[in-house]
């Protein structure tokens, strides 16, 4: 029987990974080796000599197999950082992603200041979004809604561990009646899904192992910022925030349905690689002013 030291198991990973064409391979076994291992990457290189077991061996090589066919790394390791925190993720919730980052920072900078926050987010997901905000910005209390069973799943588990000021629902955010049920928040939050018909079908491997439910946003990828936006505004305070997360090129269309409903006071954000990510409206509503749907 061949015993592998753990630079060798290191090695035949990366070379694994190298063969699969995967543009991280580097990086992406090191991910793979702390997982089995338990320790940071560093320290079982410095100790690169000492043996491994069989079974964390035939387990590299399960997970390589997995890997190469470009399940996502994210779902293999279980958790994924976002904004500083583990999250649990896996099969059923969307993985999150650096782009997000860039709605927590927008509340992180316009709430700021504030005694509170009451805060609501739509189409929750794995919740990285609350449990962000909630970690970086004290007294945020609120609740954060997904409809998915094992999105929900994830979710509780994330807000518990991260954010229990958060209340975990389980609700569709497209059902006019149950949005009725919220009130008096400060800032709306929402990553909803808004990949078209065309973006669908031309999806990177790993995102095909994502939900669809977290993903489809109709033809033109817009149909969740028409309703959610027209049933979830009268949940705002007065003068409270509809924040956006957006797909690229979408900023004009989420803007203007924004306007349409009432929302002034625009802002758009880029992400990290320029592309407008973020659009909100701040929202001020006249006592004598009929509210504006446009679905």
């Amino acid at each position: 029987m061949v015993t592998w030291t753990r630079r060798q198991l290191y090695q035949r990973i990366r070379q694994r990974l190298t063969a699969a064409n995967l543009e991280d391979a580097a990086a992406e076994s090191g991910f793979l080796l702390e997982f089995l291992l338990g320790k940071p990457l560093p320290q079982l290189l410095m100790d690169g000599d000492l043996p491994v077991s069989e079974p964390i061996v035939q387990q590299a090589e399960q997970l390589c197999e997995k890997r190469a066919n470009r399940y996502p790394l994210q779902y293999l390791l279980g958790t994924w950082e976002f904004y500083g925190l583990p999250l649990q993720v896996g099969e059923g919730v969307l993985i999150p992603r650096a782009d997000t980052e860039t709605l927590v920072e927008f509340v992180l900078s316009c709430r700021q200041n504030a005694a509170q926050t009451k805060l609501l987010d739509l189409c929750s997901g794995s919740g990285c979004i609350p449990a962000a905000i909630a970690a970086h910005l004290p007294q945020v209390t609120g609740a954060a809604v997904e409809r998915e069973p094992a999105a929900f799943c994830y979710l509780k588990q994330n807000l518990q561990q991260h954010a229990p000021s958060i209340q975990p629902i389980q609700g569709d955010v497209l059902d006019a009646v149950f949005a009725k049920d919220f009130s008096s928040y400060d800032v709306i939050t929402c990553n909803p899904p808004y990949l078209t018909e065309m973006d669908m079908q031309v999806l990177q491997p790993e995102v095909a192992f994502e939900p669809e439910t977290a993903l489809y946003g109709g033809t033109d990828g817009l149909d969740f910022y028409r309703m959610v936006t027209a049933y979830w505004k009268d949940a705002l305070t007065a003068d409270g925030w509809l924040v956006y997360e957006i797909g690229m090129g979408q900023e004009q269309d989420v803007a203007e349905i924004l306007r349409q409903n009432g929302f002034s006071e625009m802002v758009q954000r880029t992400d990290a690689g320029g592309i407008v990510r973020l659009v909100a409206g701040r929202r001020r509503v006249a006592a004598d002013s009929p509210p504006t749907v446009t679905l």
